[in-house]
């Protein structure tokens, strides 16, 4: 069949974006119940909750039934939002109120801790059933102050009980095969958990807590217990995040040392990098730009690979004997959840993340490339226009959009990605940025953002893109960016610092730093120590790189996208840089939602948010998406 020759960005496409979310329901966890697995599924159809499911004659059943919603607010990323009992109960954690529940399916839940006088302001996360209670990190709110400990939570629902507390952050809560003593990771503000942690393990007994390692500078992550005296632990002393064996007294020994990540930022509770297997091996994960999974030796340090064709995302789950749950996904298979026989090597699609998946031949390939800035290198992941029915006019070149991660330490990896192929199929191209201050590259390819936010991040996007176009391979003059949360602060900075850009769209994007420190979440409040500098010494900084302050550099359209819940960036940051725009008489849309949080979650927002970026980038770079409602721009 001969390709019909189009404008790139004008081509029919048989993706929807009512296809991208009503067909997608993002999987996590994955946890055996005897030989039945559950797993969790966020369903934009049921106005973004997150129900627990298993499969039943052949079909999906869920368990915890509507309205209920399992998903943790503490750190508000929350995590380790529900677990099983051994007899197929569930326990989770309820958003609307933050109590923990149990129940059986089919039952209507019971909670197992009391109402709080404010709702929501006792919270659990990294809930773990041991024995008859379920250990939990705890937070609590208290006007303006936030207090978190490590708890145990009685499942007859008798009662709640402190184990241990003294830090501002808890996380990894281990307790030790006879139950004495308990190991978890701690840190406090200014530190994200990334930049330094430590090890601390509690005599129960006594109260008597040991700091066995970590500071400053090293990042100490999921601690299991080996015997009574030992534990295996994930550090980045080296400048990698590798895997040790400590005793008490901190004495450690590396298992096998790797220029690669056998970790990653603790953004969600409940997080694992390796679990031990019945031999005493370990299963780990190991990042290098992309995922590995392999049997590590703790007794010669040999490190053997699994084959998982195809497969460059792994999250690790439960194991049942040598069955394991893996969330994984490649360039061409969408994330879901996988069972890896490790005796066998196969694997078997348990649920994808998808319920539909484009043809393959609408799809774009990933391919990680590498381009050289001004001052060093930056990887990212290409997906050129793909769609067998349509090619660009003769001597075209296609607009790209650079998307920008958030975190700022987030990764990516090649994706079957359907937002990418909502754009690659209708002839606009897509790069996905692992700008310095990622993570997958080492603890020096992170801390390349230190001090640097809105410069290093700016200038490699600004990089990648550059490096497309004199490749010839992107228009210089339809470039676009888009990123959420601190990669809309990305977004708006490049776009008000460069005129690299036609234009940008920032989903609930940082757009100034004063007023956001104050008004941020507690887990985040003291994040722009790092990145900026603390204050009062850098205030000067704060209002030189804040993108709302240099709008006078900026000369091309931008779309807002905010959720009017947001705890993280409140609507104020998009409104104030809205203020700024109306000011000079930019172009521009904000698009406001009601009841969306950070990241959004509803079938109809989703649907909203993607046609009107598609229309705003048509209206911009000069083509006329089919089919696509036009957005209305505000214009002077």
């Amino acid at each position: 069949m001969t390709a019909t020759s189009l404008p790139f960005g004008s081509w029919p496409s048989p993706i929807s974006a009512a296809d991208l979310s009503a067909s997608g329901h993002p999987v996590e966890g994955g946890r055996f119940v005897g030989d039945e697995i559950r797993w969790a599924e966020m369903r934009p159809t049921e106005g973004g909750r997150t129900t627990v499911c298993r499969h039943r004659d052949g079909h999906v059943e869920t368990v915890i039934p509507e309205p209920y919603n399992a998903r943790t607010r503490v750190h508000e990323y929350g995590g380790g939002a529900w677990t099983t009992v051994s007899d197929g109960r569930i326990v989770f954690s309820e958003f609307s109120d933050q109590r923990v529940y149990v129940t059986r399916p089919g039952d209507t839940p019971v909670p197992l801790t009391p109402e709080p006088e404010t709702p929501s302001s006792v919270r659990f996360g990294e809930l773990t059933v041991v024995g008859d209670e379920v250990v939990a990190v705890r937070e609590v709110h208290d006007g303006t102050a936030v207090a978190r400990d490590i708890c145990a939570i009685r499942l007859d629902g008798t009662g709640v009980r402190s184990l241990v507390s003294g830090s501002h952050f808890l996380a990894f809560p281990r307790l030790s095969p006879d139950r004495s003593k308990l190991a978890w990771i701690a840190w406090d503000h200014p530190r994200m958990p990334w930049d330094g942690t430590e090890l601390r393990v509690a005599d129960l007994s006594t109260g008597e807590i040991t700091v066995v390692l970590g500071g400053d500078e090293e990042s100490v992550l999921q601690p299991e217990w080996i015997d009574e005296d030992t534990l295996y632990v994930i550090s980045d002393r080296t400048g990698w995040w590798n895997i040790y064996r400590t005793d008490l007294s901190g004495n450690v020994t590396a298992l096998h040392e790797a220029e690669a990540d056998f970790g990653a930022p603790l953004w969600q509770l409940g997080a694992r990098w390796y679990s031990v297997l019945d031999d005493g091996k370990l299963l780990t994960v190991r990042t290098f730009g992309t995922d590995t999974l392999a049997v590590l030796d703790p007794e010669t340090g040999t490190l053997q690979d699994i084959d998982l064709p195809g497969l460059t995302s792994v999250t690790l789950g439960a194991r049942n004997g040598t069955s394991v749950l893996l969330k994984a996904g490649g360039a061409q298979s969408p994330s879901g959840l996988r069972l890896l026989d490790l005796e066998s090597g196969d694997t078997t699609l348990v649920r994808s993340g998808l319920e539909t998946v484009p043809d393959a031949d609408y799809l774009p390939h990933g391919e990680p490339v590498t381009f050289q800035g001004p001052e060093r290198e930056v990887h990212a992941i290409a997906y050129a226009p793909r769609n067998p029915e349509y090619t660009g006019l003769d001597g075209e070149l296609p607009p790209y959009v650079a998307f920008v991660h958030g975190g700022p330490t987030a990764h990516v990896a090649p994706a079957l990605n359907p937002v990418f192929a909502y754009f690659t199929s209708r002839g606009i191209g897509v790069v996905d940025v692992n700008y310095g201050g990622s993570s997958g590259y080492g603890r020096a390819y992170r801390n390349r953002l230190r001090g640097q936010w809105g410069i290093v991040d700016v200038e490699d996007t600004v990089a990648a893109v550059r490096g497309l176009a004199d490749a010839g391979l992107a228009d210089p003059a339809r470039l676009a960016i888009e990123g959420g949360s601190a990669g809309g602060w990305t977004v708006l900075a490049a776009l008000t610092s460069s005129d690299v850009f036609a234009c940008g769209a920032s989903y609930y994007g940082v757009a100034e730093l004063e007023m956001f420190v104050a008004e941020t979440h507690d887990f985040e409040s003291r994040y722009i120590d790092g990145l900026i500098g603390p204050l009062p010494e850098a205030l000067d900084l704060y209002r030189t790189r804040a993108p709302v302050n240099n709008v006078d550099g900026l000369s091309c359209p931008v779309l807002l996208l905010q959720g009017l819940a947001d705890p993280i960036v409140p609507p104020s940051q998009a409104e104030r840089f809205r203020d700024a725009l109306v000011k000079k008489g930019i172009p521009h849309a904000y698009l406001a939602y009601e009841g969306e949080s950070h990241g959004f979650r509803k079938l109809e927002t989703q649907v909203n948010a993607r046609e009107s970026e598609l229309s705003f980038y048509g209206q911009v770079l000069g083509f006329t998406p089919p089919g696509i409602p036009e957005l209305e721009l505000w214009r002077p």
